[in-house]
């Protein structure tokens, strides 16, 4: 039998972090797929040995998500920070104190040099509902990616309009889900699997 010789691809070289340049992703729109799509990037990287880690700003935590048993598994760290999605709170001021808990959480976690990946899940919901200043996240962020060129982020949520469009002439990549069908509509609810 043939040895099997393994492929070694161009990038996976000494000077990765140096040579790489760190792109801001977000992953928006109304459609179902942003943090199965971080995920999926998340996957990925960890595959190629990058440090990851996702921080979940809306999630609850006191809930356990399927993506937390993977990254279990793969060796991904996850935070999952939440009081549950604002319309499960319906108290404004604790929906901030989390979120500015978890941005701090952010912080050091950007500020830490041992990542390669960092994932913001639904931070641009928090955004968009002014939980947080935008002006204050995007400049914590343009400095960290200064200090830290080949630091890769993706910020997830909905609600991308016009006055985070500072976040989007920052980011190298913007994807938009549209939702075109999705089963809700017809009845069929959240699935173990499938959407958490």
């Amino acid at each position: 039998m043939a040895e099997t010789k393994e492929k070694r691809y161009k990038w996976r070289r000494e000077d990765y972090r140096e040579k790489t340049k760190g792109l801001l992703m977000l992953n928006t729109g109304d459609g179902k797929g942003k943090t199965t799509a971080a995920i999926g990037t998340m996957v990925r990287a960890a595959g190629r040995g990058l440090n990851c880690c996702m921080i979940q700003f809306m999630k609850s935590k006191h809930d356990r998500y399927g993506e937390h048993e993977s990254f279990d598994k793969l060796g991904i760290e996850v935070h999952t920070m939440g009081d549950g999605f604002t319309w499960d709170t319906k108290d404004k001021s604790q929906d901030i104190k989390t979120s500015e808990e978890t941005w701090a959480l952010c912080i050091e976690k950007m500020k830490n040099t041992d990542y390669d990946l960092l994932v913001f899940d639904e931070l641009l919901y928090v955004l968009s509902y002014e939980f947080l200043d935008v002006d204050s996240v995007l400049e914590t962020i343009r400095e960290v990616r200064s200090e830290q060129p080949h630091l890769h982020l993706i910020l997830t949520g909905r609600n991308v309009d016009n006055k985070l469009e500072k976040i989007i002439d920052a980011a190298e990549l913007v994807t938009e889900m549209r939702e075109i069908k999705h089963p809700f509509h017809v009845g069929i609810y959240a699935q173990q699997g499938i959407e958490f």
